[in-house]
């Protein structure tokens, strides 16, 4: 997958002084978990200074990424059909499976963050004993907890498709710009409910 600095652009510095390495991963609906068709998977590395749970939740809140908490990650496949997330990774390290069975297993480590678009599937697949994640979801909204037994596949789709476009990247605070539609060049607006 093509690397990015965080604000999109292929080089250059990415907002609040960070030049984090930002990959995009796109994963197809795996059945039970259905990811999201449009919008990939952000992996930033080494984006936040490490250690500073209450730094992450400011920085996230600054760019409209709030209800915050801190803990680690689930160790079973789950998403959220009605929010996106951001995870920060502020102490330890930790092996997540992004995208649900047979999508793919990324090492995160203090200082990484990793935004899930609504319906994106992920999983702890085993972390450090001094793992600690500060999550947060675009402007607050509520967030919802399904796995694949949760049922109701097609209901969450039309639900994941309804979640406006994040309006500013959680690291940067750039505004969100919409994928370009397919066959487009980079930069191109896709027809989306973005409030940017």
């Amino acid at each position: 997958m093509p690397e990015r600095n965080a604000g999109g652009a292929a080089s250059g510095q990415a907002g609040e002084g960070a030049a984090a390495r930002v990959e995009a991963l796109s994963f197809g609906d795996a059945g039970g978990i259905p990811n999201n068709p449009r919008l990939p998977a952000l992996l930033y590395r080494g984006a936040l200074p490490p250690g500073d749970p209450a730094a992450a939740e400011a920085r996230l809140a600054r760019h409209g990424w709030t209800r915050a908490w801190r803990n680690g990650i689930f160790d079973y496949h789950h998403y959220h059909s009605t929010a996106h997330e951001v995870l920060a990774v502020v102490a330890g390290t930790v092996r997540v499976m992004l995208g649900g069975p047979g999508g793919r297993a990324v090492g995160l480590r203090a200082g990484d963050v990793v935004l899930l678009p609504a319906g994106t599937g992920h999983r702890n697949l085993g972390g450090s004993d001094d793992l600690l994640v500060v999550g947060a979801y675009d402007g607050g909204r509520d967030y919802d907890l399904l796995t694949a037994d949760s049922g109701g596949h097609d209901a969450a789709v039309a639900r994941i498709a309804a979640v406006p476009d994040w309006a500013r990247d959680p690291v940067t605070g750039e505004r969100h710009a919409a994928p370009a539609p397919d066959g487009a060049p980079d930069g191109a607006q896709a027809g989306t409910k973005a409030g940017a």
